[in-house]
């Protein structure tokens, strides 16, 4: 290495000292680092980055070429990749399109660098999805602050999955509370995608209604054991306290801007059809579609599995049953209709039903990777 670059990187390495601002807060309340991947052909510039970044607490990896970066993504926490327009083998741009189009890797922020100063590649790669462009010569100053803000935003989203995922669990633990209505949630996810699907809903919807399967009772969890799992008829008072907890389970999710979805599931898969359901009277097609769905796959669920009141009925008798309700004005007619139509005709190929805990399991797993690619 030339003296001159030598005596660049020890002027970085200055520069980046005391003005440096050290780990976002958000890292320090987890304990962790982020973890930043360089991607350039140059040991050079891998070498200035680095240089930039040494006061602040960054686990850095670096590679020479888009194959080690995948390989580098898929072994590796990434929090954050700075990459160069100009690499071997894949642009810049090309490069930012396959981290962005892959589930596993796409809200990982990307920072592109070039020296090509011309608006052309500015837009090509914005296009293609980078989070931030940088032409060179690089600032160290503005580098560390594009850094540190796109290091934020991905700790944000990483804080938001982590209050999605509690908030999975604490509807499961709701379930759990009840030792007679086994995987009911889970059987809930796969009826509703099922209808979703049967109506060509879009993968958007379909989404909303397996995670609405989970979510649809949260509110339950302030309800006592004693209104929830009382034998007999309930109070007026207790009764006007199971209602609630609807609008509690919109309360809870709301805050998700990715739950949004599933908020009108959550509210109104107890309405009815002629209007006499809880907690608005809504009628008909006021209802929203996603929860007259879930609705028609809570009530067959509720018919099909044993409860300490009653056994499980039979398809056919589930049926029945339903379409009655139907007839007194309780439930979407097509929807009925249609949906009994479709678990006939599962019923009859036993190989496309879930088997035990386990083939459900399966069947979540696969309806889950396909609704989210």
């Amino acid at each position: 290495m030339s003296v001159q670059n030598q005596a660049a990187i020890d002027l970085l390495a200055m520069e980046s000292g005391p003005t440096a601002i050290a780990l976002d807060a958000t890292y320090e309340d987890c304990g962790e680092s982020p973890n930043i991947l360089i991607v350039d052909p140059a040991e050079l510039n891998r070498r200035l980055l680095k240089a930039m970044l040494k006061t602040a607490s960054y686990g850095i990896i670096e590679c020479t070429h888009p194959a080690e970066a995948f390989e580098i993504l898929e072994r590796h926490k990434i929090d954050l990749v700075i990459a160069d327009v100009l690499m071997p083998g894949m642009s810049g741009p090309d490069f930012c399109r396959v981290v962005k189009g892959s589930r596993k890797t796409q809200l990982i922020p990307i920072l592109l660098v070039t020296s090509l100063q011309d608006s052309e590649t500015e837009l090509a790669g914005i296009d293609s999805g980078a989070d931030e462009f940088l032409v060179k010569p690089l600032k160290p100053a503005l580098v560390r602050t594009r850094i540190r803000g796109l290091l934020r935003h991905k700790a944000l989203t990483d804080s938001l999955d982590e209050a999605e995922t509690i908030l999975f669990a604490l509807a499961q633990s709701v379930e759990q509370r009840d030792k007679h209505t086994g995987k009911h949630c889970e059987r809930l996810a796969l009826y509703g995608v099922m209808l979703g699907k049967a109506l060509g809903l879009s993968r958007k919807d379909q989404l909303a209604l397996y995670r609405g399967g989970f979510l649809h009772d949260i509110g339950k969890v302030g309800i006592p054991d004693a209104i929830l799992f009382k034998r007999g008829r309930l109070t007026e008072d207790e009764w006007q306290t199971m209602r609630m907890h609807t609008i509690r389970g919109e309360e809870i999710c709301r805050p998700m801007k990715t739950l949004a979805p599933v908020l009108p599931i959550i509210r109104s898969h107890h309405e009815r059809w002629n209007g006499s359901g809880y907690p608005d009277g809504l009628r008909g097609e006021e209802i929203p579609l996603l929860a007259r769905i879930l609705q028609i796959a809570d009530i067959y669920d509720a018919l099909t599995t044993a409860r300490p009141y009653k056994p499980a009925y039979s398809h056919r008798h589930a049926v029945e049953v339903m379409s009655e309700e139907m007839r007194r004005g309780w439930r979407d007619p097509e929807l009925v209709a249609l949906f009994a139509e479709i678990t006939r005709t599962e019923a009859k190929n036993a190989a496309t039903l879930p088997s035990g805990d386990a083939g459900m399991r399966q069947s979540l797993d696969a309806m889950r990777l396909e609704l989210v690619k």
